[in-house]
């Protein structure tokens, strides 16, 4: 049974997935959103490109970029908007999670 997953990234972000994909050896792969336990506040966001989804994986569209998802990330990803911000000392994927009740200082884990 497959579960619905509300996740969008914005423009911004799907042209940087895109322009990594374009830049690196990972021809025809998808963009790999999960959750993991680790990072200073509890949980961890984890970007990865893979070729085929796994079983029981969520597959969506954004822009013409495949998404996966695994069924473990799904309640903690519902809501939330991943977008790329660009400043003077770097830039990076900025999740806007609802689900999250504290977040670090890097940005990149949280608790819920």
């Amino acid at each position: 049974m497959e579960s619905a997953v509300d996740l969008k990234l914005t423009a911004k972000a799907v042209e940087q997935v895109k322009s990594l994909l374009a830049r690196s050896e990972y021809i025809d792969h998808a963009l790999r959103i999960s959750v993991s336990d680790g990072g200073c506040s509890g949980f961890s966001y984890q970007l990865n490109f893979e070729k085929q989804p796994k079983p029981g994986d969520i597959t969506l569209d954004c822009e013409s970029l495949t998404v996966y998802v695994d069924p473990e990330s799904i309640p903690f990803l519902q809501g939330t908007v991943i977008d790329f911000v660009s400043g003077l000392y770097g830039g990076g994927f900025k999740f806007a999670n609802p689900n999250a009740t504290g977040t670090c200082g890097c940005g990149t884990s949280f608790s819920a």
